[in-house]
């Protein structure tokens, strides 16, 4: 599956961090698979293990998000991943508007691995979760670093301060399931 290369908003730019990759690595009946690879991790602030379970506010430290917009609508859905192993997922009529949380049949699977210079950070959402359709796609994450330094990383940015929501994020596509 391609991987996507995300880029740091200009306003908020990294400390240690070199790169951040995001990609799909499976799906399956099942469960959507996603994997984002930090490079120069060496300041990575991880928020500690706090077991499953939805939980608000998860972007104000290390956080990676997935955002779909079913084709055709404004509406969309935003999954707030945290390797402390908490979560959140909401519905949106349109740009920041509308917000709902979203249903999930069972929780996401969230694990963090740290190596010598890099980070990799694994999710699993339920399928039965996900819009049954073609989706336009925005993969993202909140990096924090030693000294509450945070960076802000998209498939593309706009505007002088970081916006995840912006349609212009999604620049990426979700297919719909082989067998919708």
């Amino acid at each position: 599956m391609e991987t996507y290369r995300l880029q740091p908003h200009p306003g908020h730019p990294p400390r240690a961090v070199s790169g951040v990759d995001a990609r799909i690595i499976g799906r399956d009946d099942n469960w959507l698979r996603l994997r984002w690879r930090i490079e120069g991790s060496g300041e990575l602030v991880v928020p500690k293990f706090a077991g499953k379970g939805r939980a608000d506010g998860l972007w104000q430290t290390t956080c990676f998000e997935l955002f779909l917009r079913p084709d055709g609508g404004t509406a969309y859905c935003e999954f707030n991943l945290s390797p402390s192993e908490r979560w959140n997922a909401y519905d949106f009529a349109a740009h920041r508007e509308g917000m709902a949380e979203r249903p999930i049949p069972r929780e996401p699977v969230c694990t963090m691995r740290m190596g010598s210079s890099f980070a990799i950070f694994d999710a699993a959402l339920p399928a039965a979760a996900l819009p049954d359709t073609d989706c336009a796609m925005g993969l993202t994450c909140v990096i924090e670093e030693a000294g509450g330094h945070k960076s802000f990383w998209a498939l593309e940015h706009r505007g002088e301060q970081p916006d995840f929501h912006d349609p212009a994020c999604f620049t990426a596509r979700l297919a719909a399931p082989s067998g919708a």
